[in-house]
């Protein structure tokens, strides 16, 4: 399974980087469904500037620790969902990076998986769902949301630089083409969630098709106007 798991996900690397910088238009265009002015989006904001002003009275090691630390278990999130067993997994005491290592010789996704999914957000996403199931929902779980948006937005910046070994590993004309869009796909989903949960979700890559589809349309429509 495993090794089936790397073929399939090595076979579509490709397809899905264009896929990706196609629909930019797409995912650019889609922040404009998105009603800034309600209530839920005011407490988002203000957790998102929270995340900032903790940040600037966080200590820098502790910082670091945490950002590398978040890095190396999201490879291992994506190693464990292609059905690679983990073997060990570990943050340098010095804070100069870490390592996770596993069975079989992986993919692109495992490598790149930091640079774009937020798993914190991703887990406090689950973690609402949980708590909205028992209890109403409330501002605060928007505003923990905005927070954890600020620091996946903060931990993609600081991790993305000339020193990096990921990106050469995946080349940097992928990460180029499929980077930028899936940073986009990844915070639209947690606004989309911030509005309506995990149906926002579900409609925000609805949205993303149609607008897609219109996009296409136009090129098509453009291109056959013109000859």
């Amino acid at each position: 399974m495993r090794v089936l798991a790397d073929r399939f996900i090595e076979l579509i690397k490709w397809p899905v980087a264009v896929y990706m910088l196609l629909s930019l238009p797409a995912f650019v265009r889609s922040v404009y469904f998105f009603d800034f002015s309600s209530l839920k989006y005011w407490a988002l904001f203000a957790g998102f500037f929270m995340f900032f002003i903790s940040r600037s009275m966080a200590d820098k090691d502790v910082k670091t620790n945490m950002q590398i630390a978040a890095h190396e278990v999201t490879h291992a999130f994506f190693a464990l969902i292609t059905f690679h067993k983990i073997k060990s997994l570990r943050v340098n005491p010095d804070n100069s990076g870490g390592e996770m290592a596993f069975e079989g010789s992986g993919n692109w996704l495992i490598t790149i998986a930091p640079y774009f999914f937020p798993l914190f957000g991703f887990f406090a996403m689950l973690g609402i769902s949980v708590y909205t199931h028992y209890a109403p929902s409330n501002y605060i779980l928007n505003g923990i949301l905005g927070f954890f948006i600020a620091y996946h937005l903060d931990t993609v910046a600081s991790q993305i630089h000339e020193k990096q070994t990921d990106l050469p590993k995946v080349s940097y004309k992928f990460c180029a083409m499929f980077l930028p869009s899936a940073n986009l796909w990844a915070i639209g989903s947690m606004l989309a969630f911030n509005s309506r949960g995990w149906d926002g979700v579900w409609l925000y890559q609805r949205l993303i098709k149609s607008l897609n589809l219109n996009n296409w349309h136009w090129v098509m429509n453009f291109f056959s106007n013109l000859f």
